[in-house]
């Protein structure tokens, strides 16, 4: 039995993006023209030299350098936990996903 690799254009298009199942990394953007708003939000997880993780958030205009937090975790497992509600935090905003 053959399985098609073929995706469909729904799912090139952007809508209805399914996040990985455990995401180090996301990219989010939300863009008004008509309120002259151009904003990111990039989030990503890092090892750190005592055996934690940290979740490094980024946010700005885009095009600048913006703002930066780093948030220290027990490990990767809890950051990855807080990445992802920041992002469903951040979706309700009004940012999109960027990418996948």
């Amino acid at each position: 039995m053959a399985i098609s690799r073929r995706r469909s254009r729904k799912a090139d298009s952007g809508v209805g993006q399914q996040m990985s199942l455990f995401p180090v990394e996301a990219l989010l953007r939300r863009i008004r023209p008509d309120r002259n708003e151009w904003r990111y939000y990039r989030l990503s997880i890092h090892h750190d030299l005592f055996g934690g993780a940290t979740l490094l958030r980024q946010w700005g205009r885009i095009g600048t350098a913006g703002s930066t937090r780093v948030d220290l975790y027990q490990d990767e497992g809890e950051a990855a936990d807080a990445l992802t509600r920041m992002i469903r935090y951040r979706k309700k905003r009004g940012y999109a996903l960027v990418g996948s």
